[in-house]
């Protein structure tokens, strides 16, 4: 029999985007860097952004396949049995490492000058921006580059100066021979979330003076190789409690070149992040060094976490973004039932669906890391801002971020499910944002511990007020945000109140879609374009005002549909 013709691979039944440069065809996100960044910077930066676009749709997507096809192994002993406690990693995934921390300087850019041709220091904007693009194609190395620069920063704030002078070079190198990666080493069995039932034991080192020594097993540890940790340990003899807590920096290898005294027990078979490894540590009078005050470890660690919980919220934004893109690029090329399927009225709802909560994180992304900028600046009321704000995207957006990527696997239908393509990565990806760092009940009550203790939620209805003061708006929606602000108030001070707790989450929800809806009607105001603004609408519709879920009518917010033809 004659073979059939070869399909036009344009014409091919099953859309395939990729080879697309994830940053071109966001348009989004090129009007939102216009309005957070000075103009000169945006035009300085389009080279970085286009060629880290075209990685992310093409070579990083296939080095993140492979990487996550191929996971790091451990080598407990060399071959001539000397004890190496080695993390054999796929060269893909060193490859990886090479554009994250190398090209793209994603764990430095944050604590040098001179990254990217720029001459001075740039924004954490600028960090979070790659990194969202970065995420779109690797979400596993992301963490050790978060906690690299988590780390660096917090080293900066609590440590000696002969501590930061010893190991603030190597933290932010642009060269993987002399880099020194960091990690955290917190999680016990017996105390997750829990810091104060904290076991292990941190003894003054006899043989070396200022010096401690760790003993103790730590239960989940993200690249455990890590050539620098910081760990929290209880001071022997301390107090109970918190209290008795301090914050450790463990150097992997010793003066000497040995190995330091603790062992990688295993590594983790783990559901997503598979290219990077996590393991258990167990601490064997290992050497390390006090960072800051005694017995303040946890207050100087949530320094670290916090940060982290914004870079978890920044991963989620962008797994959110390349899941709606993929929909979005079958939805307008796949043809069924004589129709393209964006033409599909039951599909257009679908996709709007996946856009809200995918944008909302992409506004929140922009507004926190501007707040933290202006907290590092000395702003004392950006501070009280970032202490509310972080929480609020690494609870809401880590947790949208595991219902977009599942149902935009449903728009590609049964390929969705096949690991060839990107879909099942996202979808094991995205359900870590929501455990790393604080579980979603633990970060919920931190945002209403930031109302109670720290008076956040003044800062964030003052700032979201000059938000509405600088933008023009009908009536009608400038009505609506002010009567849904009052409503939120209300609601998260019945949560920080006493015997509130069980309200926490719905508080920093509705803290979040009240955040992001005025947010995106300020973003309209700066961009001049309406798009924005339709998406302030549909929040406030499909996520804070009253719905009825019996009603018969549809209440679609007029010209929302044009969302799907951009």
């Amino acid at each position: 029999m004659a073979a059939s013709p070869p399909r036009d691979a344009r014409q091919h039944p099953v859309p395939d985007q990729r080879g697309a440069n994830l940053y071109e065809t966001d348009t989004g996100l090129q009007d939102l860097l216009k309005v957070y960044l000075p103009a000169d910077l945006v035009q300085h930066l389009q080279p970085h952004l286009r060629r880290l676009g075209a990685l992310a749709g093409g070579e990083l997507d296939e080095l993140a396949g492979t990487s996550d096809r191929n996971p790091p192994q451990l080598q407990v002993r060399s071959r001539t049995g000397i004890d190496e406690q080695k993390v054999l990693k796929h060269p893909a995934y060193v490859e990886m490492e090479r554009l994250a921390f190398g090209e793209f300087a994603l764990a430095a850019i944050s604590h040098r000058t001179d990254v990217l041709g720029w001459d001075g220091q740039l924004p954490a904007i600028v960090k979070y921006a790659l990194t969202y693009l970065f995420v779109q194609a690797e979400f596993g190395l992301c963490c050790p580059v978060s906690m690299t620069d988590s780390l660096a920063r917090t080293l900066k704030k609590f440590g000696s100066p002969e501590l930061v002078q010893r190991y603030l070079p190597a933290l932010t190198s642009l060269d993987l021979d002399t880099l020194a990666q960091g990690a955290m080493f917190m999680t016990e069995q017996g105390a997750g979330s829990d810091i104060a039932a904290t076991e292990t034991l941190a003894r003054p080192d006899p043989q070396q003076p200022g010096a401690w020594r760790l003993t103790g097993d730590k239960w989940f540890c993200s690249n455990p190789d890590a050539a620098l940790a910081m760990v929290l340990a209880r001071v022997e003899g301390g107090a109970p409690g918190l209290k008795g807590v301090s914050l450790f920096l463990l150097p992997r290898d010793l003066d000497d070149g040995t190995h330091n005294h603790y062992r990688i027990i295993r590594l983790k078979d783990k559901l997503g992040t598979r290219s990077m490894a996590s393991g258990e540590i167990r601490l064997e009078d290992a050497r390390a060094w006090l960072v800051g005050e005694p017995g303040r470890g946890f207050v100087q660690m949530a320094d670290m976490v916090n940060n982290s919980r914004l870079s978890n919220g920044v991963r989620a934004a962008g797994l959110m973004r390349r899941a709606v893109s993929e929909a979005l690029y079958i939805a307008r090329n796949r043809e069924a039932f004589g129709r393209k399927l964006v033409d599909l009225p039951l599909m257009r709802r679908q996709l709007l669906k996946l856009m809200v909560p995918a944008e909302q994180a992409r506004t929140m992304m922009f507004q926190t890391a501007q707040a933290l900028r202006a907290a590092d600046g000395g702003d004392a009321q950006a501070l009280r801002l970032a202490r509310i704000l972080t929480p609020l995207i690494k609870f809401r957006a880590c947790r949208d971020a595991r219902k977009v990527t599942g149902d935009a696997m449903e728009v590609r239908g049964g390929c969705g499910y096949i690991e060839e393509w990107s879909d099942p990565r996202l979808v094991r990806d995205a359900h870590l944002g929501s455990i790393w760092e604080g579980t979603s009940n633990i970060v919920a009550l931190d945002v209403v511990r930031a109302i109670r203790r720290e008076d956040s939620l003044k800062a964030l209805m003052a700032h979201l007020q000059q938000l509405q003061d600088d933008t023009p708006m009908e009536a009608q929606l400038r009505a609506t945000l002010q009567e849904a602000g009052r409503r939120a108030v209300r609601l998260a001070e019945a949560a920080a109140a006493d015997g509130g707790d069980a309200l926490a989450r719905r508080a920093a929800s509705a803290l979040y879609h009240l955040t992001t809806a005025v947010s995106m009607a300020w973003e309209a105001h700066r961009i001049g374009k309406p798009e924005r603004l339709l998406l302030c609408r549909l929040v406030l519709q499909h996520r804070l005002l009253p719905a009825d879920p019996l009603a018969t009518e549809a209440e679609p917010v007029p010209g929302a549909e044009r969302l799907l033809d951009a």
